[in-house]
């Protein structure tokens, strides 16, 4: 009988893995085990990460809105992405835009629609 080649499956998966762990440093980036840990230590980490990084910068920008807000003294119900831009860059903006909505809350409840 011939010789079977055997591994290529396994040895394919393995390599796929290597790549994944290549920038690691010592075991973590050569031998297969720690490599297999370290990867799922490493998206673990990410997914974890990803979720605490939109809460970090919710934070940011209702500290943003509040700090130019105190400074103005009055009320803006908006976009908190767009407003924490609209407060580090232009402040003016951000007092046009609340006196628009006020103008527009006041009207409503004149005319009684609220």
């Amino acid at each position: 009988m011939t010789r079977i080649r055997r591994g290529n499956i396994a040895r394919r998966r393995r390599t796929k893995i290597r790549l994944f762990a290549s920038s690691f440093r010592g075991a973590h980036s050569r031998l297969t085990r720690t490599i297999t840990q370290q990867k799922i230590r490493a998206l673990v980490s990410s997914h974890r990460d990803r979720d605490k990084q939109k809460r970090n910068f919710r934070r940011l920008w209702i500290t943003r809105i509040n700090a130019v807000i105190r400074e103005i003294g009055k009320q803006v119900l908006l976009n908190r992405k767009i407003l924490a831009q609209i407060a580090i860059s232009n402040k003016n903006c951000l007092y046009m835009i609340s006196n628009e909505i006020i103008k527009e809350v006041d009207w409503k409840e004149s005319t009684g629609i609220i």
